[in-house]
């Protein structure tokens, strides 16, 4: 399943997740940090996504109130609830 996702409130301007059954398979940030956005798309490949949400929900950039991580779970989280509805 591919999952295209725009932000809130960071620098990326969107994330493209593919998931494979229950894990991420692939993340790519547009725009942002391009090393820190490698960096968490590479930590997450393989991993469940409710460990991804679990792990990522909250993380707060400066005053912003969420960051390229945070969206990411809640990307995440949105999708998750579509498919079990």
């Amino acid at each position: 399943m591919k999952i295209d996702y725009q932000t809130h409130g960071t620098c990326a301007s969107a994330i493209t997740i593919e998931l494979e059954g229950e894990r991420v398979k692939n993340v790519y940030f547009s725009g942002g940090c391009h090393g820190n956005a490698q960096g968490v798309a590479a930590l997450v490949a393989g991993q469940p996504v409710s460990e991804v949400i679990e792990r990522l929900r909250g993380i707060e950039c400066g005053a912003k109130g969420t960051s390229c991580p945070d969206q990411l779970a809640t990307a995440l989280a949105e999708s998750h609830l579509q498919v079990a509805s």
